[in-house]
């Protein structure tokens, strides 16, 4: 059996990608979280460690506490703001195939964007604004230097991320909007951007965004249960929402006005910028092609190497404009360096950031709302215990007999 589990795990070497993680043994996470879930005042959490080949799974508390249903890796989420990676993805794909710049004018593919409005002054009920110089690139509705708003301001009477109308119309509505500053001149996190980027992926596939990104991305990685309507049945095992409370239970809440029900029918339209429904086992497998510099864990090859750590790994925003750093929809280092690590967060505490130097991911799944999080730095302790546990080389320097 050992020799069967060696040549598979050479054989996929070979392969271009890692053999299925091997159980670490660990349970960092499980005991760094076990007291506030004890306490209510963490319902119920998925925590994920990877480095090198061995993975530390924690699922702790509920999905639903009144029910006492456990909180599974197939349960599903929203994951809101990680969305932004996907349509990162989708950039990038076509910038590899040669049928999209990062430099391109948006107004190439959206004309309405060949003449916007900036903001210049606003005072006793009298807004002045000025014909914006510099042209809107894909590359800046990408990384936030768009100019753009956080959302659209109907967005909640819109139904907030469960979208109740088309990326089209987004894209439209933004252009008719005056912006915020002169494009690629500061920085502002902006869902509106993205989805502005999600309608250019639709004008040059000729395909809506999401079944253009379920073809390129989810069908090839396996991720079968990620999508912007969840099934009744999906909806039944979902991981429920709180707001959590200082010292006390977390205390549920039917949905949020950023994203409201219904969550599946026909009244919803997808949401770049943070729509999106995944299961902390679909999302490992994004996050693993990521930090695999994009290969999945089943050996289907997404983007080259060189593709996502150019544009992926690595800030695509000028040196001026930092602190944070993004590069396509994704928390990014400025420059290349084998300490950091490049992924995203989403509104309601998930969590996913991956080193592709040192192949080391960390995954967190919750719904939660508002409030302190007291578990965060015990959370973060476990996750450096067992990076410095799956490091451990003390064995392999004292071997003297190593050829030269």
């Amino acid at each position: 059996m050992k020799l069967k589990t060696m040549f598979l795990a050479v054989a996929a070497a070979f392969a271009g990608f890692a053999a299925a993680p091997v159980d670490s043994g660990t349970h960092f996470a499980a005991d760094a979280l076990k007291p506030f879930v004890e306490s209510g005042e963490l319902p119920g959490a998925i925590s994920v460690f990877y480095q090198n080949g061995k993975q530390e799974v924690a699922c702790v508390g509920y999905a639903d506490v009144a029910a006492k249903r456990p909180i599974k890796m197939d349960d599903p989420y929203m994951q809101c703001s990680q969305t932004k990676g996907f349509c990162g993805v989708t950039i990038a794909i076509l910038v590899e195939e040669g049928k999209l710049n990062l430099d391109d004018p948006v107004s190439k593919y959206l004309p309405e964007f060949g003449t916007l409005w900036v903001k210049a002054s606003e005072k006793d009920g009298v807004r002045t604004l000025v014909k914006a110089k510099n042209t809107l690139t894909v590359r800046m509705v990408m990384n936030h230097t768009g100019g753009f708003p956080f959302e659209l301001p109907n967005f909640q009477a819109m139904g907030g991320w469960s979208r109740r109308m088309p990326l089209r119309s987004v894209a439209a509505t933004a252009a008719s909007q005056p912006i915020n500053f002169e494009p690629g001149t500061k920085v502002q996190y902006s869902n509106v951007g993205i989805d502005i980027g999600a309608t250019v992926v639709e004008v040059v596939t000729g395909k809506r965004w999401e079944d253009f990104l379920k073809e390129r991305v989810f069908d090839p990685l396996g991720m079968t249960s990620s999508g912007f309507w969840p099934t009744a049945d999906q909806l039944a095992r979902q991981i429920e929402m709180y707001n959590c409370q200082k010292g006390a239970p977390a205390q549920w809440r039917s949905d949020n006005p950023s994203m409201q029900r219904p969550y599946g029918d026909d009244r919803v339209f997808s949401s770049a910028g943070a729509g999106l429904w995944t299961t902390a086992r679909d999302q490992l497998k994004f996050y693993k092609m990521l930090m695999n510099l994009g290969v999945g864990e089943n050996g289907v090859r997404i983007l080259k190497e060189e593709t996502v750590k150019a544009i992926l790994a690595t800030s695509t925003r000028p040196a001026d404009l930092k602190d944070p750093n993004y590069s396509l929809g994704l928390r990014a280092p400025i420059a290349d360096n084998e300490n950091e690590w490049f992924g995203h967060g989403g509104a309601w505490g998930t969590n996913c950031m991956v080193n592709w130097h040192k192949k080391q991911l960390k995954l967190w799944a919750v719904q939660l709302c508002g409030g302190p999080r007291p578990w965060d730095a015990a959370r973060e302790k476990a996750a450096n215990e067992f990076f410095k546990t799956t490091l451990n080389t003390s064995g392999e320097k004292a071997y003297t007999g190593r050829m030269k």
